[in-house]
């Protein structure tokens, strides 16, 4: 685009055809005079048409006074008038003041992001572990914390499938990491029995762990006849009969959804799960009776007493849990479709989030990180269990949650805009504070906020917090549109 099309030059060469000719210099002749008159002569008129007034009006009028009284405010008034003509005279012949076209938006500073990014994706290739296992093979990976001190540092299925997300995120910059070798060392991590399991959960396969290990993979482009068998294996084994107390817990049904989604969006169970899901859900009395979710889809009874009968445990509403639902619902109803029933559901979840009473949005309650325990009877001895620590960060799954196309549909059509952007815009501060140059940090108290030196770097937490920010960062683009080019 030309200069004169951006305005910042002229339109028209000197001297071209049509072109108004230059003024000249001190302006015509009458402008002139009477700018000669404004200056100087206004004070001469004036006092002319005093004079004239004081000689010629009659003696009749009482007494001297009078007469200086009417040749004097004559005279001001005709002094002042021919003051004003002469100035509006050398303002029109002077022409208008030229225009200048506004100068152009100097362009945008980059944001932080960027840098985030750059840091973390540098402290992945750090702290990438590469061991020759004799069984296995070659393993590259990572441990569950990217600051491991408890002895050498070697790759697990769950952390390396959250750094393959990781690396997916941020594509892949250079050839430090390669996601090839990233799956191929899923695959060799592999139980005996097929499927995955955590650190801690010893040789049986896990439905959360395995299905978010095959949503790894399937994101990463695994092929799905080799996925298929693993997915048949996950299903078969997330059972209420299997696995009575991974299908009452929230975040294992959750978990479970959208790997599936992702590795097997034609799964039967997928249904199943969503209807339990949407069964699990309660009304909070304290938020207008919205229904949200508990970290139980099933209530648990009291233990029995002799003097009463077994009553149920009242579930506690969970901000965290309550977004895990709302997230999972919402990609299942993209894939499978929804009905009135799961639509209604989900939406008083999104509903409830909205209620939040805080007025600090980026430390309220809702927003505290939480930890449960996935206790299971221990596979080869049923008098001890297996316990799996499982750690949320919560903030980021608000992010994740308020950020799905459904929950924004709903504060349209609720007028709640504005409180929906005051609760993301909290929750995303949230998740900004929590990182150092792009890696997040557990503190073993569980605060966000802490200065001990007792801190864990678990690789999840940096996955959950790049990706709310990301989604974040995306939904707040908007294009500079204030200049076009051609």
């Amino acid at each position: 685009m030309s200069q004169q099309q951006l305005g910042r030059g002229p339109s028209r060469a000197p001297g071209a055809a049509g072109a108004p000719g230059p003024v000249p210099q001190g302006g015509s002749p009458p402008a002139r005079f009477v700018g000669w008159l404004g200056r100087f002569g206004c004070l001469a008129a004036g006092y002319a048409v005093f004079q004239f007034l004081f000689e010629v009006l009659p003696d009749s009028i009482d007494g001297a006074p009078a007469k200086y009284l009417i040749s004097g405010l004559s005279g001001l008034a005709t002094a002042g008038m021919t003051w004003l003509a002469a100035a509006l005279l050398r303002a029109r012949t002077s022409g208008p003041a030229p225009l200048t076209a506004p100068a152009p938006p100097a362009p945008a500073a980059p944001g932080p992001l960027p840098q985030v990014f750059g840091s973390a994706y540098d402290t992945l290739v750090a702290q990438v572990a590469e061991v020759d296992d004799p069984v296995r093979g070659r393993l590259i990976g990572w441990p569950h914390s990217l600051q491991e001190l408890d002895g050498p540092a070697r790759p697990t299925s769950l952390a390396t499938a959250y750094g393959l997300h990781i690396v997916l995120d941020l594509g892949v910059q250079d050839g430090r990491l390669h996601t090839g070798d990233l799956i191929d060392t899923l695959w060799r991590l592999r139980l005996q029995g097929g499927g995955w399991s955590a650190r801690s959960q010893g040789a049986v396969a896990r439905p959360e762990v395995t299905a978010m290990v095959l949503g790894a993979l399937a994101r990463a482009g695994a092929s799905r006849e080799r996925l298929a068998d693993e997915v048949a294996r996950c299903e078969a084994g997330f059972t209420p009969e299997l696995d009575s107390t991974g299908r009452a817990l929230t975040h294992v049904v959750t978990t479970v959804m959208r790997g599936l989604l992702r590795a097997a969006p034609d799964a039967p169970v997928l249904p199943v799960l969503r209807d339990a899901l949407v069964d699990g859900a309660f009304p909070d009395p304290q938020r207008q009776h919205r229904r949200c979710w508990s970290h139980r889809l099933s209530a648990l009874p009291w233990p029995a007493h002799p003097d009463r009968p077994v009553v149920r445990h009242p579930a506690q509403p969970s901000a965290l849990h309550t977004a895990q639902a709302v997230v999972a619902l919402d990609r299942a109803a993209r894939v499978l479709g929804e009905g009135p029933v799961e639509r209604a559901a989900r939406e008083d979840g999104v509903r409830w989030l909205l209620a939040c009473p805080a007025t600090a949005h980026d430390a309220c309650a809702d927003l505290a990180n939480l930890r449960e325990e996935v206790r299971r009877r221990h596979p080869d001895d049923s008098s001890h269990h297996e316990v799996l620590n499982v750690r949320h960060f919560t903030a980021s799954w608000i992010v994740r949650a308020l950020l799905t196309p459904g929950a924004q549909e709903i504060a349209r059509q609720d007028g709640l805009e504005e409180a929906w952007q005051e609760r993301l815009n909290g929750a995303a501060g949230a998740v900004w504070a929590a990182q150092t140059d792009g890696i997040w940090s557990w503190s073993r108290d569980g605060s966000m906020f802490t200065t001990t030196e007792e801190l864990r770097q678990p690789i999840w937490m940096t996955y959950q917090g790049l990706s709310a920010l990301r989604a974040h960062a995306v939904w707040m683009y908007q294009p500079d549109t204030r200049t076009r080019l051609l």
